[in-house]
């Protein structure tokens, strides 16, 4: 079971990812998550995809085409932590978003490459030593470990997941 990261292991910003995750162990969340974010979204039509609960919001289909962006991103910065000590830049996701197609892309496609993503984090992240998710880098000007994007990869999920059902009346 992979300890829960400590205040100092990840930016003010990612506490609320972190905190997404509270006492459950995060592998386990991550493969509970796997299953079910691919039944939720592998369900929707692409005529679902294509709505936004308002005005300049994303639409389902872009809120989900971020989560993969985001999900690449953290595990990019955990194997890099996990290798080396170094410093990334920030990502911006609107840029990220705006700068994809994401609305003419086939819903149940994002839904496997959410899904695949996902399976192949999870053997990355099964695979780190006590050690290695001890490193550390700086990612957006503060340091991380590699503990901590464990928990923000669960962490994140679980907030875009509130969202769609809070906000898009999804889930």
């Amino acid at each position: 079971m992979i300890k829960k990261p400590q205040t100092g292991d990840y930016s003010p910003f990612a506490a609320g990812y972190v905190g997404q995750v509270g006492d459950n162990d995060v592998i386990e969340m991550l493969e509970q998550q796997l299953e079910s974010s691919y039944r939720l979204f592998s369900n929707l039509s692409n005529e679902q995809g294509l709505y936004a609960y308002e005005p300049g919001k994303w639409t389902v289909k872009q809120a989900i085409g971020h989560m993969i962006d985001t999900e690449r991103i953290f595990a990019y910065r955990a194997l890099v932590f996990s290798r080396n000590h170094i410093e990334l830049p920030g990502f911006d996701q609107d840029i990220y978003v705006n700068n994809t197609d994401f609305n003419n892309q086939d819903i149940k496609a994002l839904a496997e490459e959410f899904k695949s993503l996902r399976q192949a984090n999870l053997y990355m992240v099964k695979a780190f030593s006590d050690e290695q998710l001890a490193r550390t880098g700086i990612a957006s000007n503060h340091l991380f470990t590699v503990a901590a994007f464990v928990f923000m990869l669960a962490g994140h999920e679980r907030h875009h997941l509130n969202i769609f059902k809070e906000r898009y009346g999804i889930g």
